[in-house]
C-alpha cells in the first residue's frame, strides 16, 4: 500500500461521525436509514461520510431497491492492523537487528 492510500484511510477515520458509523457497523450490515436514525444527521451529511469511508476501502456498500446498505470491509481489519503496526513498531537496524533509536 502506498502512503497516499494510507492518508486516505487515516482521513476517513479522523471524524467523530465516521467513527460512530464504524461502531454502528461492528455488529453487521446496516441500512442507511438506521444509520440516519442513530446519528441524527442529514441524509446529505451521511452520504458525504459514507463516500469517504467507502472510497478509503474501510466500508463496503450495496444497493437494494431505494436503500443503501453498508458493512465494514472484511479485509479492512487486517489492513488497519498492518498500517498501524508499520507506524508504531520499533525500527530495526538492517545489519544487526537491534532497535534503531535514530529512526524513531
Amino acid at each position: 500500500m502506498n502512503m497516499r492510500n494510507e492518508v486516505k484511510i487515516f482521513k476517513a477515520l479522523a471524524d467523530e461521525n465516521r467513527l460512530a458509523v464504524l461502531k454502528l457497523l461492528q455488529n453487521g450490515e446496516k441500512c442507511a436509514c438506521r444509520l440516519l436514525e442513530a446519528l441524527d444527521i442529514s441524509q446529505s451529511t451521511l452520504s458525504h461520510h459514507m463516500k469517504l469511508l467507502c472510497d478509503s476501502g474501510i466500508v463496503n456498500y450495496r444497493k437494494k431497491e431505494k436503500w443503501m446498505y453498508y458493512s465494514i470491509a472484511p479485509e479492512c481489519r487486517e489492513l488497519l492492523h498492518e498500517i498501524i503496526d508499520q507506524y508504531l513498531s520499533a525500527a530495526k537496524c538492517s545489519c544487526c537487528g537491534q532497535e534503531d533509536k535514530n529512526d524513531t
